[in-house]
C-alpha cells in the first residue's frame, strides 16, 4: 500500500502491524490506538493527524512528516525518527527509549513528560522544542 491516501481517515484502533505504508498519506487522520508496530512508515505524511495512544514501536519512520501531529501517550520505542519533522507536535508522555532522532526537526514539540532515554537528541534539537527545560 505504497502511497496509499488515508487523509481525513477514521482509523482509530486499527491493526497495521507489519504494514508498507511508505510514502503513504494520513493528513488530518484519526489514528488513535492505531497499532504501527515495526511498519514501514518511511516518508509517510502525518500532519495534524492524531495518533494519541498509537504504538509506533520499531516503525520507520525516517523522514516522515509529523508536522502539528498529536502523539500523546504514544509508543515509539525504538522508532526510527531519522530526519522526520515533528515541528509542532504534541509529543506529551511519548515514549521515546531508544528511538533514533538524529536529524530530527522538533521546532516547538512539546516533549513535556516524555522518555527521552537512550535516544540520540543533540542539545540543540532540545533547545527548539517548547517544553525543555535545562
Amino acid at each position: 500500500m505504497s502511497g496509499a491516501n488515508f487523509s481525513n481517515a477514521n482509523l482509530q484502533g486499527v491493526n497495521l502491524e507489519d504494514a508498507n505504508l511508505n510514502n503513504a498519506n494520513f493528513y488530518k487522520a484519526d489514528l488513535r490506538g492505531v497499532n504501527l508496530e515495526d511498519a514501514n512508515l518511511w516518508g509517510a505524511n502525518f500532519e495534524g493527524a492524531d495518533l494519541e495512544g498509537a504504538n509506533l514501536q520499531l516503525a520507520d519512520l525516517r523522514v516522515a512528516n509529523l508536522e502539528g501531529a498529536n502523539l500523546e501517550g504514544a509508543n515509539l520505542f525504538e522508532a526510527e525518527l531519522y530526519n522526520a519533522s515533528l515541528k509542532n507536535a504534541n509529543l506529551k508522555n511519548a515514549n521515546f527509549y531508544k528511538a533514533d532522532l538524529e536529524g530530527a526537526d522538533l521546532e516547538g514539540a512539546d516533549l513535556e513528560g516524555a522518555n527521552l532515554e537512550g535516544t540520540n537528541l543533540s542539545q540543540e534539537q532540545l533547545e527548539k522544542t517548547r517544553s525543555y527545560r535545562k
